[in-house]
């Protein structure tokens, strides 16, 4: 029998991961996002990445439709900007710094690191689906990762 929903969270809680805001585009050019923790690496060759999407998440169907999307790692200072685009519904770009990578997907402004990716397959998850990208641009800032772990953000001390 398949461990409880309620006692699947708490035990991966456990695990502390970075945060990420994940963004795309419709075709009309409306930007959309999500706050994700499921997020990997898989292959340097070719530079591919997972992401984990909600099948219910509003900003699911323009993944499939655009073929592109931007991991955005959180630094620290954009706790608010993980709330933000963790709620369902509404304009989440609305006051948000951002830009258009060159993708075609949003890059947020004072993130800690942003991976451009164009879609390179997608698989059923469950209640989610996950989407491989191919790495198409990265960059790096010296600042510090948000975290989350057992419900809560955390920060690197030190």
């Amino acid at each position: 029998m398949p461990i409880e929903r309620n006692e699947l969270r708490r035990v991966m809680g456990h695990f502390a991961t970075g945060v990420t805001v994940i963004t795309t585009v419709s075709k009309s050019g409306t930007p959309y996002g999500l706050t994700a923790n499921a997020f990997t690496s898989v292959s340097l060759e070719p530079p591919l990445l997972l992401i984990a999407v909600d099948k219910k998440a509003e900003s699911y169907p323009f993944f499939n439709e655009s073929k592109v999307f931007t991991v955005n790692i959180l630094s620290d200072e954009q706790e608010s900007l993980s709330r933000k685009f963790a709620v369902s519904g509404g304009d989440k770009f609305q006051g948000v710094a951002y830009r258009m990578g060159a993708n075609g997907a949003p890059i947020l402004e004072g993130a800690l690191a942003y991976l451009e990716c164009k879609l390179f397959a997608a698989y059923d998850g469950g209640d989610h689906t996950l989407f491989l990208g191919e790495i198409e641009q990265a960059e790096t800032r010296e600042l510090k990762p948000l975290l989350f772990y057992r419900g809560g953000y955390r920060s690197i001390s030190g």
